[in-house]
């Protein structure tokens, strides 16, 4: 029998980018065309390495030089859709969590049955996206595009019973996160407003897993470890922004000059 986890804590996420920051990993991310830089922007404020190998041809050997595996189905092209399959399979053999972000799964057909592939082909350590997102992958019927319809509490009970069925953590984003391992509930009230008006913040978050989840082995923790260093350092890039332009400057910024004690003491969970 598997030894029972314990809920994250404050002491916990603090500690969890103490181990990043002395292990920087290497994240190899297959994502969508809109937020590749900004992707690898803020993998590398947090302390990580990123590394763009998304093609079929390379994606499967360096998912087994990577730490974590990251795949992002926001712009899925045929030649993608092959890596993402390659690179999972790669990453299941060799060990190398991977994390599914399921962008606009239930709003478009082709991509909701590729992450649905990619989940029953290997398991992600995590799984994170909008309400809609999730409730699309449980068999409900998705948001408006890439927009969410449904709130993070509408979608916890979904949430649970995806993750319990694949042995998984799921992230559902929202104003206030809820993650959840079928078993252990966290929730987490930092962040702004202003993290919907630059895109590509939340699929930062799923690159932002992914740098925890190659440090941290538990994927509950791992993803409370990211939504909290990403959202509190929302809080503070707003307090010193004028709108969303220098925002996204001063939340870059942030994430870099977080330390652990600061994520600790300022994370809100419940």
């Amino acid at each position: 029998m598997a030894p029972e986890l314990s809920q994250p804590t404050a002491h916990t996420i603090g500690d969890s980018l103490g181990l990043l920051r002395e292990r920087p990993p290497l994240v190899q991310c297959l994502t969508n065309i809109v937020v590749a830089q900004w992707t690898a922007n803020t993998l590398l404020a947090i302390g990580a390495a990123p590394a763009m190998v998304d093609n079929p041809r390379e994606a499967a050997e360096f998912a087994v030089i990577a730490g974590a595996v990251l795949v992002n189905v926001g712009t899925p092209y045929e030649e993608t859709a092959a890596a993402m399959s390659a690179a999972v399979a790669s990453a299941s053999a060799s060990g190398t969590p991977w994390v599914l972000d399921p962008v606009a799964a239930g709003a478009l057909a082709w991509r909701t049955g590729l992450a649905l592939a990619l989940i029953e082909a290997a398991t992600p350590r995590i799984i994170r996206g909008n309400a809609s997102e999730i409730l699309a992958l449980a068999g409900g019927a998705g948001g408006k595009g890439v927009d969410s319809v449904d709130t993070p509490e509408a979608a916890l009970e979904a949430a649970k019973a995806l993750a319990l069925h694949y042995g998984t953590t799921v992230a559902v984003s929202g104003p206030v996160d809820h993650l959840t391992d079928g078993v252990r509930v966290v929730r987490i009230a930092n962040g702004n407003s202003l993290m919907t008006q630059v895109t590509g913040v939340g699929c930062a978050l799923g690159a932002l897993m992914a740098a925890f989840a190659a440090v941290v082995d538990d994927g509950l923790l791992a993803a409370s470890a990211a939504t909290a260093a990403l959202t509190v350092a929302a809080d503070e890039a707003a307090r010193v922004s004028r709108g969303p332009g220098s925002f996204a400057v001063a939340l870059l910024d942030e994430l870099a000059a977080l330390s652990p004690q600061a994520l600790a003491s300022a994370v809100r969970l419940s």
